[in-house]
This record gives structure tokens, sequence and C-alpha cells, in this order.
């Protein structure tokens, strides 16, 4: 795990704050004291404070909508050589499994990983026990009132700085917000129902199955006057916020040459486990998969012709902002 402010230099000589401080006044002498004592605390953290053993979170950018749990495993090190790569301060770390989605991580414990820092201390609402148990394929067990919390040792102190950063107002925090009001909104059935209204904006008439039983087929979807016409669509949704495994794929394949569809779509809101997605890519000319962001891209896509009783109870308002430039 590396990050960057390259022009800082190796920080294994620094023995405290003061010497990361003079370093990054050094390293950044235009920038003013608000900045410096910033960049110091991230720093110091990462240099210091964060031991072996410790479980680190990574926010993937390759795969939005989804963290990377990992543990510490060697000391801080700098490697002069991926300076330009932005990436000469590291840590070892062993990643632990396979991504997850943000879909089984409680609103407010996604609300307090969006914080404005590079590198912070998540702390509030009990985060470390919940993260722990998210990381050994446990559920997030939620915020519980009165557990006792841990005794401040002064390392603690130490990384005040970087603890419970305010949130940023990114788009991935905004993302992160739609995507627990959908999932909230629209449980169970209801995000057949959704997901059907998708798909006839771009173009199929939709016939949704009733709630229960429904032989891996929740929607069976076509073009033309009559949604006969080719391509003909089954689609199958999971609303279950935990990875979908490889029998639901072969299950909804089984379904494509039953119906004689043309092609298939797996809505699996919580994503799909590694060995379904190798399964996937050997069926990806007819079959699709859709997680809990793809599935936010299509509704993207389509809000402003989606039934207003939808759009009603997903109230989104579009606002044009300026990219930042480098």
């Amino acid at each position: 795990m590396s990050v960057g402010w390259p022009e800082v230099g190796d920080l294994s000589p620094a023995t405290s704050r003061e010497d990361v401080r003079r370093r990054v006044e050094e390293a950044y002498p235009g920038d003013g004291a608000a900045r410096w004592a910033n960049y110091t605390g991230q720093l110091w953290a990462f240099r210091d404070s964060i031991r072996q053993g410790d479980l680190v979170i990574l926010p993937l950018k390759t795969k939005p909508g989804y963290v990377q749990f990992g543990r510490v495993t060697g000391a801080y090190a700098h490697d002069a050589a991926e300076a330009g790569w932005h990436r000469s301060h590291s840590l070892l770390v062993d990643w632990l499994g396979e991504p997850v989605s943000k879909t089984v991580v409680g609103q407010d414990l996604v609300h307090t990983l969006n914080g404005s820092l590079t590198v912070f201390q998540p702390s509030r609402n009990d985060a470390e026990r919940r993260l722990e148990s998210i990381a050994r394929g446990k559920p997030d067990p939620g915020f519980t009132e009165g557990l006792p919390r841990p005794v401040a040792t002064p390392a603690d102190h130490a990384t005040t700085e970087v603890t419970d950063p305010e949130t940023a107002p990114t788009v991935v925090a905004i993302r992160d917000r739609i995507r627990a009001h959908v999932a909230g909104e629209f449980r169970e059935h209801e995000l057949t129902h959704l997901v059907s209204e998708i798909l006839t904006v771009l173009g199929f008439r939709c016939e949704v199955s009733p709630p229960g039983p429904d032989g891996g087929v929740d929607i069976i979807a076509g073009t033309g006057p009559l949604g006969l016409d080719a391509p003909t669509l089954i689609v199958e949704v999971k609303s279950e916020p935990t990875p979908i495994g490889s029998r639901v794929l072969r299950g909804l394949h089984s379904a494509m040459t039953q119906h004689r569809a043309d092609q298939a779509l797996l809505v699996a809101w919580g994503g799909v486990t590694r060995p379904a997605e190798l399964e996937f890519k050997r069926d990806r000319t007819t079959m699709r998969i859709w997680d809990a962001d793809a599935l936010l891209d299509q509704l993207f896509l389509t809000y402003d012709r989606l039934p207003a009783s939808t759009r009603a109870r997903i109230p989104l308002q579009q606002v044009w902002v300026l990219e930042d430039e480098g």
C-alpha cells in the first residue's frame, strides 16, 4: 500500500512529528500552515502510527462501489524510483480475499469511510469492531449504543489529527448515499420492478414474475409490439447485499436455454464471487451482470424517462460541477 507526497522524500530517519513537519515545509514552501499540518498528520500516521497487524481499507478506483481489506505485514519503506507514480511511501500489506461491495457496509460506516483525507483512522460509530467483522466475511453488526470504548493510548493521541475527518462531498460520497437510498427504498421484489422500468426505457417490453419461486426468471423481456422480437431477454434479480455464487449464474444460463432467450441479465446488488465472475467471462457474449454500481449507471442514464412515481421515490437533482485539474 502506498501514498504520494514524493517531494517529501524518505521518512525512515524521522523520529517525531516535528521531523516530518520540517520535511513537509521544505518540500512545499509555498503552502500555508493549514496545509502543512494536514500533510504532516497524514504522513506521520502513515510513517509511525500504522503497525504490523493493523487492518487497512482501500477504496478501489478500478472497481467503484467496492473496498479492499488488508492486514499490514511490514514497516514503512521508501522507494525513490516510485516517486513519479506518487507511491514512494509504502507499507507491506497482505490483501484479504476479494474486494467487498459497499452494499454490505452500513450507511453510517460508509459515510465515515468517505473522509476527506487520504490517510485517516475511522472510529465513529464503533467503526473498528464493525470493519473487523466485515473483513472476516461476517455481516456488519451495526452500531450498538453503550458498548465500552477502548482506552486511549499515547499512539491514539498521536493520530487525533487523522481520526474521523469531515466527509468530503465527492462524487463517490454522493453515489454512496444514492446507493444506500435505493437499497432501502427498493427491497426484494421492489428492486425487480425498478429493473423492469429501466429496461422499459431502454426499449424492452417486460413481463415481471410475481413474488415467490420463479425458476430463476424474474423478468421476461423482448422488443417489438408484443415483446416477442429479438433480442429476447430473461432477467434474474438478487437484492442481497452479499455476492452471488456460480450456482445462480449456471441456473440463469439453463433458464436462458429453457426459455429460448437470446440474452440473459443477472442483477446482483452485492456483486458476484470471483469464481462466478470467471464463469461469466465464458458467456459474456450472451449474458451481462449488473452489480449495484452498474445498476446505478443505468438508473442515471434513464432517470428522466422513468415513471414520475419512481422518480419521486428517488428524488435526484442534476448538478454540473467543474472537474478539478491535475
